[in-house]
């Protein structure tokens, strides 16, 4: 081209929660079924939309208003709706005005980054979520900047790494909380999100939280909320119905906005925002519309409840397949739908395997690990692929020094959960006493 087209960053804008369907779309075509792990869609799972769910939504399809704009911030008797959720926590009172929809969460995210200037960073969690450290990643121009989750102490973050590169990093100008935690299952207690309050008020900075999962809890755990702990700090939370409702292909997210005017910079961030939500005029209608109903509606709380009672089996069910393996790291989790599982790193070589039969799966194989610089997790994620068809997220590719995979707790029925993570502990037992 006669000039360079992409700007530096760019490159740090990957996704290898599908990236690595293209490998297994790879294996379907030669005949075998997938069983996908990488990618939290509660509808690929076999999940059930409730009926008194699907008639809200097919009676609102009546409406002609359905098929109009919104207003350019979201429908106002859903933000009035919202708004009085959190305000009922009796946290950081916020009302219609603070609150701003998207077309799903990752819109959000590019574009809170987009408008911040790229000197301005927002240090996340690592293991990262990938549509969070891609996006800040590429606004900035260079690689992510994270802070610890520590597997050895049930994914709570490691304050002191936060604390010293907040201090010694004035580029750092907010924070990333994502509660229930995205990839790691973890739930922030209380007194960890006060922690953050705290630094954040010592070196002013804003606070966001991406708390999506904030109704997906269970055995025994309940999240608390970042509005509640914040007092007068400036603060983001990102809330949207992909997961909880569950309606992933809605797209449909929002932005809360807290203590706005405590900060002139905050203000102008969140009107900025709202102006470029007014250029594209609005975002999808119909979802927002559907909120207050099936929220309100007298099956909801019965209804949220029991879901997240069965993911909570499930993870019980993992725990007790998954658990004791020797030569990994395993965290029960209490929130969303995912687990991580790290290995200990002494016990990976470039030299493990397992036996692949089908000498067309084999070749496969072969082109897949060509790449001498493949992090250990990969090639393990790419053998688990080709010997045993199940599709799972390796931990290198979440912004991470540790080597492991994220899989889900997402599977309905429970014959073929617990199928999947029985091969799944023999495959890990097999690859680590396995040498070529």
């Amino acid at each position: 081209m006669r000039q360079l087209l992409l700007r530096p960053g760019a490159e740090e804008l990957s996704y290898e929660i599908r990236g690595i369907v293209k490998k297994a779309r790879q294996i379907e075509a030669l005949g075998y079924p997938i069983t996908w792990e990488n990618i939290g869609d509660p509808i690929q799972k076999s999940n059930q939309v409730p009926d008194w769910m699907k008639e809200i939504i097919a009676d609102l399809l009546k409406k002609d208003k359905t098929y109009g704009y919104a207003d350019s911030k979201g429908v106002l008797e859903t933000r009035q709706f919202l708004a009085e959720l959190n305000n009922e926590k009796g946290g950081s009172q916020i009302t219609a005005e603070d609150i701003l929809f998207f077309n799903g969460l990752g819109d959000a995210i590019a574009k809170l980054y987009q408008f911040l200037i790229p000197t301005a960073r927002i240090i996340g969690p690592s293991p990262a979520y990938s549509t969070h450290s891609s996006a800040e990643a590429a606004h900035a121009n260079a690689a992510p900047i994270t802070y610890k989750l520590d597997p050895d102490n049930q994914w709570l973050p490691d304050m002191e790494d936060l604390y010293l590169k907040v201090k010694y990093n004035p580029s750092i100008v907010g924070i990333l909380i994502i509660n229930p935690d995205n990839p790691t299952g973890m739930v922030y207690p209380k007194e960890v999100l006060e922690g953050f309050v705290k630094i954040a008020e010592e070196f002013n900075l804003l606070l966001i939280a991406d708390e999506i999962y904030q109704n997906i809890t269970y055995n025994g755990i309940e999240a608390i909320a970042l509005s509640e702990v914040i007092g007068d700090r400036p603060a983001i939370s990102l809330k949207g119905i992909s997961k909880e409702f569950p309606w992933p292909g809605a797209r449909c997210g929002w932005m809360e906005f807290y203590n706005r005017e405590a900060s002139r910079e905050f203000s102008k961030l969140c009107q900025t925002l709202e102006n470029a939500k007014m250029i594209e005029v609005c975002s999808t209608i119909l979802p927002q519309l559907a909120i207050p109903k099936i929220m309100n509606h007298p099956a909801y709380q019965s209804y949220r409840a029991e879901a997240n009672a069965h993911i909570g089996k499930r993870s019980d069910w993992m725990r007790e397949i998954l658990g004791d393996i020797e030569g990994i790291k395993f965290n029960p989790t209490q929130g969303a739908f995912y687990n991580t599982i790290v290995f200990d790193e002494k016990l990976l070589t470039p030299d493990q395997s397992l036996p692949i039969k089908d000498e067309k799966l084999k070749g496969l194989l072969d082109t897949w690990l060509n790449d001498p610089e493949m992090p250990l997790d990969k090639r393990f994620v790419y053998y688990l692929l080709a010997a045993e068809r199940i599709c799972v997220v390796p931990i290198s590719s979440f912004c991470s020094d540790l080597r492991g995979f994220r899989v889900t707790l997402l599977e309905e029925n429970e014959e073929v959960f617990k199928d999947t993570f029985l091969r799944l502990g023999k495959t890990i037992r097999q690859y680590l006493k396995s040498e070529i």
